[in-house]
């Protein structure tokens, strides 16, 4: 496995496998790997015939500087597994932001599917997604990325850019991995201590009531809502939003009439978690 740091040569790497008529797949990561990245790679390897990753903990997606402090860092042992998953090229750089944060004055923002979840909880994160998501993808170049739809709202927002700049990339939804007890598989986990780790799964459990919920016929948006958010706040979770939303414009439904999104972020000892399920009539 290739391991680059710089831009121009992550640039010559993939032009050079594309001259060979290769097609590039990308998974993009902030680091602290596990299972869930993994199951990333293996679907980019379906649909390429070289994967590159990146390791890059963006700080201008992050609303609390606690939160970026905070947020663990594994290059080795990252670098290691990606190598084991048989990634072809690890593109790791120390900083996208050479002029700082504060000099850099071009943004993409992507307007109508930002309004609502995270997007209204986190002023200005999916600005920073969305501008060093695409640095990336003018730096790799790829024929396909993946992301994972425990970010669900994320790899919308990233489909919209996509069309509407013209990239040219398709983008490849990966399913939700999760941990044996239902938990969903994120790398903040490991900053859980037990106790909150055990109360966490209260998340995907409440989730779960939602789908049986709707399979015995209930089609109240409210009532699902309020259903999972008490199921969260009994196991002493701060409940962040609980929100049924449309699948293709994440706007608010009031009633399940078709296929839609029910979202969730919580904080559990302050780590911020989020889980989704999609709910069908």
């Amino acid at each position: 496995m290739e391991r680059l740091t710089e831009g121009e040569a992550i640039r010559r790497w993939t032009r050079a496998r594309r001259a060979e008529g290769k097609r590039v797949g990308f998974v993009p990561t902030m680091g602290n790997l596990h299972a869930g990245h993994l199951s990333l790679v293996a679907l980019a390897r379906e649909h390429a015939d070289v994967v590159v990753a990146s390791i890059y903990v963006n700080p201008t997606q992050f609303d609390r500087k606690d939160d970026l402090a905070a947020y663990p860092r594994t290059l080795e042992a990252d670098a290691a597994l990606l190598e084991g998953a048989g990634v072809d090229a690890l593109f790791a750089p120390a900083n996208l932001y050479p002029y700082g944060e504060e000099a850099h004055t071009t943004w993409v923002d992507v307007d109508e599917l930002t309004k609502e979840l995270c997007g209204a909880t986190r002023p200005g994160h999916f600005r920073g997604v969305t501008t060093v998501v695409a640095k990336l993808f003018h730096l790799v170049a790829p024929d396909v990325a993946v992301f994972g739809d425990k970010d669900f709202q994320q790899r919308r927002v990233i489909e919209r850019m996509v069309r509407d700049l013209d990239f040219g990339i398709a983008i490849v939804p990966g399913p939700i991995v999760r941990e044996a007890d239902g938990l969903a598989m994120s790398s903040r986990n490991s900053r859980l201590g037990a106790d909150a780790r055990a109360r966490a799964v209260a998340i995907s459990r409440a989730l779960g009531e939602a789908r049986a919920a709707v399979s015995a016929g209930e089609r109240d948006g409210r009532a699902l809502e309020g259903a999972v958010r008490a199921m969260i706040e009994a196991a002493g979770g701060r409940v962040d939003y609980v929100e049924l939303v449309d699948e293709e414009t994440l706007s608010p439904a009031a009633e399940l009439v078709a296929p839609s999104i029910l979202a969730v972020a919580a904080f559990f000892d302050g780590v911020r978690l989020i889980d989704n399920a999609r709910l069908a009539p």
